[in-house]
């Protein structure tokens, strides 16, 4: 690998303070212009849902929303740790990196689905493609520098299923470009494929950090 490609992966780079602001603050950005980006729908679920499914309608800036947490704990390390914030912490880091994988993919193969069956791109599409991409590369470059571990992505991989079963059980997923609206059965199984791998996925990546670790 070229010499400037290991610098980007390096962790001088990855965790040097002006470099995790930056971050922060596009995910921050991105996470804002999510949520206005779901306002139509979470204005329709207020009307129309019980206000308890409105949470489960924003996947992407939610998942952004972790990330952007999970970074102010790199930036901002507790010196005393007790039970509550590691146990917190570790929850939100599982969440910031299963869900950030799943939905930065989930959300480009949805975008290309719909190309695929004759929905014109715009640039809009294709920033998201960008974003979402940057959400998923993210997620796995910033396992090794976080402190979760397997019971919290179990519960990081029951919510991404929870979520899963509610949108698709009472309608509230994400919408859709109108020519995949007779697919969602098969998008409804490939979202839980993909939260299952995703969790898989970030399971080999802790495997890895800690044959690291002890190397």
């Amino acid at each position: 690998m070229p010499l400037s490609l290991l610098r980007f992966w390096s962790a001088p780079l990855l965790m040097n303070r002006n470099f995790l602001w930056l971050l922060f603050i596009v995910n921050a950005l991105g996470t804002v212009y999510g949520y206005v980006w779901y306002g139509n729908q979470l204005a329709d679920t207020w009307a129309n849902h019980p206000m308890w499914r409105i949470v489960f309608v924003p996947d992407s800036p939610t998942g952004s929303l972790f990330f952007t947490a999970a970074l102010l704990f790199l930036l901002f390390p507790a010196r005393r740790q007790g039970g509550l914030y590691v146990a917190l912490r570790s929850v939100i880091e599982a969440l910031a990196v299963a869900t950030s994988l799943k939905y930065g993919i989930w959300a480009v193969a949805m975008i290309f689905a719909g190309a695929a069956q004759g929905d014109q791109l715009v640039w809009q599409d294709w920033m998201l493609v960008v974003s979402h991409l940057g959400m998923a590369l993210e997620g796995l470059l910033y396992v090794r520098f976080m402190a979760f571990g397997r019971s919290a992505l179990l519960v990081a991989t029951g919510w991404m299923l929870l979520n899963d079963a509610v949108d698709y059980r009472y309608e509230v997923y994400p919408w859709l470009p109108s020519v995949l609206t007779d697919d969602i059965a098969a998008i409804a199984r490939f979202t839980i494929g993909l939260s299952v791998c995703s969790a898989l996925i970030v399971a080999l990546a802790l495997i890895q950090r800690k044959h690291r670790r002890e190397t």
